[in-house]
């Protein structure tokens, strides 16, 4: 899977690729090729006392050594170009990916993995990649070539090479195993800290108001430990694997000195020879040394890969039809036919057989207990989730064959939880009208009933907002939602009982607004209030998934016991009506 994700992404950047190869290539002849050089100025130039012989040698070396700098530098240069842009591109490929996720999807993966994916696994590949393009040619190119330059100097000694070469590989290849298994599970315990964090940064007030900060402390403490604890296993391989290294490379060098100098004491080698094949062998085991570290990194850039292949390689399970309709006009007549819809791994559906009608210039209200699939109903129509059965119909057209694009031209959705973007106001309420002008900004925060509080703020549109609008209170932060609806003028409107924080007055002030704001336009409001929606033209009661009863609020206090029950549980039926 490492393999083939990072094959895929270097694939547009080859020409850097063999920039690398070359100059690694240049780079690695040239160190090889300076042992040989510094041997020949002991054995034939320091022995014979020829000065010039050595200066013109000397020169030879500081002009390879020039070359084996100037080509090493330009590797990484370009190298690192490469590693960056691939990274670039794989966090743009989680991103887009993750984005055309269905609120299925995103729950199945969690919202803190998918961020660790898109972050710290991307990072990981990204390491790897510039480390294999660093050495993936100048480890096993000095690895061999210093095999056969220290052979050709000395055969005698060429068994020292034959041991400490294998026993290298035998102790890092035995750590590698050890590490894979570690830095799967390292990963997990970062997606669950991450997982804890968000929800006590996202949660912070009401951890305040439930004075649960210590238990909170106690869950990030064990995440923590967790994590600790697997780093610390990875730490205890670590540190056993450098004093392998370091023992075995120090034996070799101790072993060449001994053995060598017998070689030299009994004229069987000179001085230069024995010089150029340490240097040999220390360049072998640096090799394997930078093979070390790429095979430190491969363990867990194969687990980062294997999670982020896995994002990348889901089929989201809402899709953009190949040949997307596009409905004659732009209405909004909205029509549920017999929708079913079931969550996955739920025992029963949450819809059961659902249909209805939606007109412009109309109000249609859903009204329900908790949980019998208000919100789920109106999510079918901007395509959050897709229906399991009937048809979710859009100016006579299915929204499953309509392209998204054309769905959010006509439907504007104000959820259930208002959520803002950091920016400033006019940037949140231009998200769904780029190109809306101040006044129309002004004059749907007039109808949000929203215009007096941004006014008072000393920036106005340009007031800073934080990420979820932390800054702003609930009531604020619901109304900018419900502008931000309106700049986008739809042809649908979609309220998700988007009125609950607001007081009555408020609240029956921008329902007047609205009135006239929606005149042409098709309204669905979720609400909870009864007061929200008493003059609807139409009122559908839901219960267990179904509706149970449809009409306005007079035939409903005659007709339907369930609302009945709605409307006493607020106030007594004849005081609403």
């Amino acid at each position: 899977m490492l393999i083939k994700l990072v094959r895929h992404y270097l694939r547009p950047y080859s020409r850097l690729v063999l920039a690398v190869v070359v100059l690694q290539l240049a780079a690695t002849i040239a160190a090889l090729y300076l042992p040989s050089l510094n041997a020949q100025i002991i054995d034939e130039g320091v022995a014979q006392g020829d000065t010039g012989y050595i200066w013109d040698t000397g020169m030879t070396m500081l002009g390879v050594s020039l070359i084996q700098v100037a080509a090493a530098i330009a590797a990484v240069y370009f190298g690192s170009k490469a590693a960056m842009a691939v990274g670039r591109d794989v966090r743009k490929s989680v991103f887009h990916k993750v984005s055309g996720f269905s609120a299925q999807e995103v729950n199945e993966f969690g919202a803190p993995s998918l961020i660790t994916r898109g972050t710290n696994d991307v990072q990981q590949v990204q390491m790897l990649v510039l480390l294999g393009l660093n050495f993936m040619v100048a480890a096993p190119i000095m690895c061999i070539g210093g095999i056969f330059m220290a052979v050709r100097e000395d055969l005698e000694l060429s068994w020292l090479v034959w041991v400490s070469v294998p026993a290298l590989f035998v102790v890092v290849g035995f750590l590698v195993w050890r590490l894979m298994p570690l830095f799967r599970t390292m990963q997990v315990k970062i997606d669950n800290i991450n997982g804890v964090l968000r929800e006590q940064i996202t949660g912070i007030r009401v951890v305040r108001a439930f004075v649960r900060e210590p238990f909170e402390a106690q869950r990030f403490g064990k995440a923590n430990r967790e994590l600790t604890d697997v780093s610390l296993a990875v730490g205890a391989l670590f540190v056993l694997m450098f004093p392998a290294i370091g023992m075995i490379l120090h034996l070799a060098t101790a072993a060449v000195l001994w053995f060598g100098g017998l070689r030299v004491d009994a004229g069987e080698m000179q001085v230069g020879a024995l010089t150029a094949f340490l240097q040999y062998l220390l360049q072998i085991l640096v090799a394997v040394m930078m093979g070390t570290f790429m095979a430190m990194m491969i363990p867990r850039a194969a687990v980062c890969a294997e999670r982020i292949s896995e994002v990348l390689d889901i089929q989201p399970s809402i899709h953009e039809p190949v040949q997307p309709q596009q409905p004659a006009d732009k209405a909004g007549v909205v029509e549920f036919r017999n929708v079913t819809f079931a969550y996955p791994g739920a025992e029963a559906p949450v819809l059961n057989d659902v249909s209805f009608i939606a007109r412009p210039g109309q109000t249609t209200a859903i009204v329900g207990s908790t949980g019998s699939g208000k919100s789920t109903l109106i999510s079918m129509l901007p395509r959050l989730f897709d229906v399991g059965g009937g048809q979710v119909m859009l100016d006579g057209v299915p929204v499953t064959e309509m392209a998204r694009h054309d769905i959010t031209e006509r439907v504007a959705l104000v959820p259930q939880r208002p959520y803002l973007f950091s920016g400033t106001i006019a940037h949140n309420l231009r998200f769904g009208n780029p190109d809306a002008y101040d006044d129309d900004l002004w004059e749907a925060l007039t109808v949000a009933q929203g215009a007096d509080f941004v006014q008072a703020k000393e920036h106005g549109l340009n007031a800073a907002v934080s990420q979820g609008g932390t800054n702003v209170s609930g009531g604020q932060r619901q109304r900018l939602c419900i502008a931000r609806a309106l700049v986008a003028k739809p042809k649908v409107y979609l309220f998700d009982d988007s009125f609950s924080a607001l007081d009555v007055a408020t609240d029956a002030r921008l329902r007047a607004a609205l009135k006239d704001k929606t005149r042409d336009s098709t309204v669905i409001i979720v609400a909870q209030r009864v007061a929200t929606i008493i003059n609807a033209d139409q009122i559908l009661v839901m219960e267990h998934g179904q509706i149970v009863a449809r009409g306005t609020h007079e035939q409903l206090l005659e007709t339907s016991p369930t609302y009945q029950e709605i409307v006493e549980s607020q106030t007594t039926a004849e005081e609403v009506a």
